[in-house]
């Protein structure tokens, strides 16, 4: 049976990059655990989350009486920050407050070739954060993840549905791809009552390995890629996301995948999805329709 003590999800208000936050609070009130959800503004999005059943609390994760009000009665929890300044601050508070109160299971998001020489700034400072939180003894579990589905539907959608523009080089360009809500599922299930085993702290996902022109086909409705310089990349993701943090982490990541090229071979699609998540990864193709329909 589930426990009436409840799960702390961060990120629950959910936003453009992924919503892991948001399907993790639903896919737990599904299942009957109760969950405490941590919103940094007290908006529509949190009312959505009180009328689904969930506890709201309000605050910053990088302020450190606001996260340890949050975990107080708490033993499991989901932790993702969003691509923006502030993850290792955010990530040192969480894992004091945690090990302060003594958690058993930190579930992080963190990303899929997250290393201390790693190729972009965003994932070094993912491993600092698993090293963070691995040495707060709480039970961390680290969710290594490839590009979102809907990092993709974002970048479709700038282009008014019309092209991709992207910096990738040809269109045989390899990328390992996950669905938010397949991450999501995996976070659910670890933290779920009772937890299950979970012998390596990294947990790799990635749900399917598309090449660039696979990804267009796969659209549809005339999109066409648009190899687009490094240069016009950064000037126009500037437009799009208003952050020099996002723009430096996925310059520096389509870089990668660019020098990668078309080596399918460095990629595979990972059990863990089915093992934790409960059933198999989806589709590009399955998440174009239920966005279109």
């Amino acid at each position: 049976m589930p426990s009436n003590e409840p799960v702390l999800v961060t990120g629950a208000a959910g936003g453009q990059q992924g919503s892991t936050g948001r399907h993790v609070v639903r896919l737990l009130l599904d299942r009957g655990q109760a969950v405490r959800a941590f919103v940094r503004t007290d908006d529509e999005r949190a009312a959505v989350l009180r009328g689904m059943g969930a506890q709201v609390v309000v605050g910053d994760l990088r302020e450190i009486t606001d996260v340890l009000a949050a975990v107080r009665g708490v033993r499991r929890a989901f932790f993702t920050y969003p691509v923006t300044d502030g993850l290792l601050d955010a990530t040192g508070v969480f894992a004091a407050a945690a090990r302060r109160e003594g958690l058993e299971r930190v579930v992080e998001v963190s990303q899929l070739a997250a290393a201390p020489d790693a190729g972009t700034p965003r994932m070094r400072q993912h491993w600092v954060a698993e090293e963070v939180f691995d040495r707060a003894e709480v039970g961390a579990v680290h969710l290594r993840a490839g590009v979102f589905f809907e990092n993709l539907d974002f970048l479709v959608r700038a282009g008014g549905g019309r092209e991709l523009a992207m910096p990738l080089g040809a269109p045989d360009t390899v990328l390992p791809l996950i669905a938010g809500q397949d991450v999501a599922r995996v976070g659910a299930g670890l933290l779920a009552d009772p937890m299950p085993s979970c012998s390596d702290p990294v947990v790799l996902l990635t749900g399917q390995v598309l090449s660039v022109a696979e990804i267009v086909e796969t659209f549809g409705g005339g999109l066409k890629y648009v190899d687009a310089s490094p240069e016009q990349w950064r000037e126009r993701a500037m437009s799009l996301y208003g952050d020099a943090h996002v723009v430096a982490h996925l310059d520096k990541l389509w870089e990668l995948f660019r020098l990668i090229g078309s080596h399918h071979e460095l990629y595979e699609v990972t059990s863990s999805i089915e093992r934790f998540g409960g059933r198999g990864p989806g589709t590009l193709r399955e998440f174009v329709r239920g966005r279109l329909g």
